[in-house]
């Protein structure tokens, strides 16, 4: 089914969008966002199939694109797609959808990819893929979590980011999901974006990758910073990941819509660091208006490189 016909930027869309709340968990809370800031033994892990434009089997896009892509759009994504080809950065082994047991049933599968995303936050893909295995082995089902006291939940959680926090949210989110969705997780935004601990990011990427629909821009904290560092968007103007979807999507073309996350987490962690970028080594350093222009802050302790 075609995603929905997108509204104008004045619409009510980007009203809604902003005071959605979004992905980053920060002392156990969401972040809201204001107009004003505008068991079984685990399976083997699979690597990444590299992404290429052209071949994707998503509904047609929406007439929705109202903005030119930047200039040398193209020639900046062909160059990043080129430094990605090797296939080896965390996210191609360890991202979220790559950690679900596919011998499972297809809602089982669904669900551990949803609880994968939800660890995800302010967590590297190390940690995330760790934590998901040792509850697979332990049983990653809505039952047996359901079952699972919440003091055993926080020792399997361990070393992910706000763990305590992510146990109260697991526990809550799989009773909404048993009790109000048959078992299973819903395909729709609105839905999504009631579970806790489920942000506008985390709800995207699982449409896309649960139920094989794309419906909007995953934007986590790599697809934005680079796409700020590129000028893609106005980075004074999207100070939050939720504005770079809502700026992306205002001219991405649509078939782009589900590749960038992909394509921007690995580049984001190998070469487009948070701090200190390897600009000499990115061969689109000649297109990029911040490139060799040293970040020096520290990343926030736990947060996702």
């Amino acid at each position: 089914m075609p995603p929905p016909k997108k509204m104008s930027s004045s619409g009510q869309r980007r009203a809604s969008s902003l005071n959605v709340a979004s992905d980053d968990v920060l002392g156990g809370r969401k972040r809201s966002l204001s107009p004003q800031s505008k068991v079984k033994s685990a399976p083997i892990q699979k690597k990444r199939t590299h992404v290429v434009i052209g071949d994707t089997k998503d509904a047609l896009p929406p007439a929705s694109v109202n903005k030119s892509a930047p200039k040398k759009f193209k020639q900046v994504w062909d160059l990043i797609q080129e430094m990605r080809k090797s296939g080896d950065a965390p996210v191609d082994t360890m991202g979220c959808e790559r950690l679900a047991d596919e011998r499972q049933p297809p809602a089982v599968c669904r669900y551990q990819q949803l609880v994968a995303l939800m660890l995800s936050s302010q967590t590297k893909d190390e940690m995330t893929a760790a934590a998901v295995r040792r509850l697979q082995k332990h049983g990653l089902t809505m039952p047996k979590i359901l079952r699972t006291p919440d003091v055993k939940l926080e020792e399997l959680l361990y070393g992910v980011g706000f763990h305590r926090k992510k146990v109260h949210y697991l526990k809550e989110t799989t009773r909404i999901l048993q009790n109000e969705h048959g078992g299973d997780v819903p395909s729709d935004m609105k839905s999504l974006l009631k579970l806790p601990g489920v942000g506008p990011k985390m709800a995207h990427l699982f449409i896309q990758v649960g139920w094989g629909r794309t419906d909007g821009v995953g934007v986590d904290v790599h697809v934005h910073r680079i796409s700020g560092r590129l000028g893609w968007v106005d980075a004074a103007k999207c100070p939050t990941p939720e504005h770079t979807r809502i700026a992306l999507e205002e001219w991405l073309p649509y078939e782009y819509w589900r590749p960038i996350n992909a394509l921007f987490v690995g580049f984001g962690q190998q070469i487009c660091k948070p701090v200190g970028p390897l600009c000499g080594q990115c061969k689109a350093n000649k297109l990029c208006p911040a490139a060799f222009k040293t970040e020096t802050r520290s990343p926030k302790k736990g947060r996702a490189e």
